[in-house]
């Protein structure tokens, strides 16, 4: 008994001890945390709560977010064999005509996510050309959005789509960030406008075809599935001209697996249920 009093009563004397060296601890704790938080406030205050890139808010103040929602799609929920093709980046001079001539051609409808400051440079390209055809805001210059504030994203986008609109007589409805990045601001800045963002299924794969057109086509055409949505680009690198030249292979090897051609916006409301996932 004695030894288990001992035991007892030097067990109760080291956690008095204890409390109050964890009380010290914890107090400087807080000091250091309360440091800590005022650094990392003067050295992040552009986020996330202040409306920096990380942020999908902005400020205190009440906000004008359009309908007040946003739809972010990846492919159209549909068990038809519908695909939409798209070309990012454009227009230009060198590689737009061809993709409008390819299109005309095989009457397949498109949409082209545009930028602003190209469609200012080179209006004539796509003037009177996109009667068919779809078009969607891909920023003004084609910077990384996620990596600006939220004004900064909105001024942007706001830039792109009055030139897309006063050049082209359709305002875009649809919004594809500059490398499919996501960050807050572009959330914030896409609901202001009332866009649904798009990105896409399939991504053309030019490097893995260098000089083979028919080849490419080919690889395309295998990996389509209802609903896909298809990221091409009619301006870059000399080496995209592979998927390009091979377009109207593209076209028709999917028409022979029955895909009908639509438009993004066709796709996201074709009214047909969503493929099962189970």
């Amino acid at each position: 008994m004695a030894q288990d009093g001992r035991t007892a009563e030097g067990a109760r004397g080291w956690g008095r001890r204890d409390l109050l060296r964890r009380g010290l601890l914890v107090a400087g704790g807080v000091a250091v945390g309360a440091g800590a938080s005022e650094l990392w406030w003067s050295t992040h205050r552009r986020a996330p709560l202040a409306g920096g890139p990380a942020s999908a808010t902005s400020g205190n103040r009440y906000q004008d977010v359009g309908t007040g929602r946003l739809e972010v799609v990846w492919s159209g929920p549909t068990q038809e064999r519908l695909v939409a093709l798209t070309f990012d980046d454009g227009p230009a001079p060198q590689w737009t005509p061809m993709v409008l001539d390819t299109l005309a051609q095989h009457r397949v409808p498109a949409t082209f996510f545009l930028v602003g400051s190209q469609v200012r440079r080179h209006a004539d390209v796509i003037s009177d050309r996109l009667a068919g055809h779809e078009v969607g805001n891909h920023s003004w210059d084609h910077r990384d959005l996620a990596a600006l504030d939220a004004t900064e994203a909105y001024d942007d986008l706001r830039r792109s789509h009055d030139a897309i609109a006063d050049v082209t007589g359709m305002p875009p409805r649809l919004l594809r960030p500059p490398y499919g990045h996501l960050g807050g601001a572009v959330l914030h800045a896409a609901a202001r406008l009332d866009y649904r963002l798009v990105l896409w299924t399939l991504q053309m794969v030019e490097r893995e075809f260098p000089h083979d057109p028919a080849g490419h086509a080919r690889r395309i055409v295998a990996d389509v599935r209802p609903g896909t949505i298809v990221l091409g680009h009619d301006v870059g690198a000399s080496r995209r001209l592979v998927a390009l030249r091979g377009l109207a292979e593209m076209i028709n090897g999917l028409r022979a697996r029955g895909y009908t051609f639509v438009t993004v916006s066709a796709l996201l409301g074709a009214g047909v249920p969503p493929t099962p996932t189970r």
